[in-house]
């Protein structure tokens, strides 16, 4: 049995979490920007968007096809079930937060596009959609902070505290 997710696992995690970093910083960092640099900024953080929907899609695709490799030393069943949990709120996550992010630009009800590609939209502004849409995207955006400081302080856990393979088989390097 393996002892790392494969190449494409690993490029894949850390390509999302690239994306996911600049899409982040793409609506935080946007009000110290004059202006006229917003609509740079929102297309970043929209493309950044439908591109972890893409990735985090073709992501759960390459996940059903090769399981992880195993955690040595086997941890607890409890800790094996709350980390099931925790990649399944992360998949769903960032599954979810794009398509409602997309939805909220949809029911503008006027043209755009992502890389030069015209998006579709609703024929007129749905203000009570995109409102409700909206609403929810930042609350799934917000509370990411927090499943992505999980996720992490696990790893860093499981690695420093714990001395396991967990953080190892998805980081980055020839396999051992």
């Amino acid at each position: 049995m393996r002892s790392k997710y494969t190449s494409l696992q690993i490029t894949l995690h850390w390509l999302v979490f690239l994306l996911i970093v600049t899409a982040y910083c793409a609506m935080e960092l946007k009000g110290f920007f004059p202006r006229s640099y917003r609509p740079a900024i929102n297309a970043t953080h929209v493309t950044c968007g439908l591109s972890v929907l893409v990735l985090m899609v073709l992501r759960l695709l390459v996940r059903l096809k090769y399981r992880a490799p195993a955690i040595t030393p086997k941890p607890h069943p409890a800790i094996i079930g709350v980390s099931h949990l925790v990649h399944t709120i992360i998949y769903l996550m960032f599954i979810v937060l794009p398509i409602m992010g997309f939805l909220t630009v949809y029911y503008k009800g006027s043209d755009w596009s992502v890389l030069g590609i015209p998006m579709p939209h609703a024929p007129e502004l749905d203000e009570d959609r995109q409102f409700t849409m909206k609403e929810i995207h930042e609350l799934i955006a917000n509370t990411g902070y927090f499943v992505i400081g999980i996720h992490a302080f696990a790893a860093l856990f499981h690695h420093y505290v714990w001395k396991d393979n967990t953080l190892v088989r998805m980081l980055p390097g020839k396999r051992k």
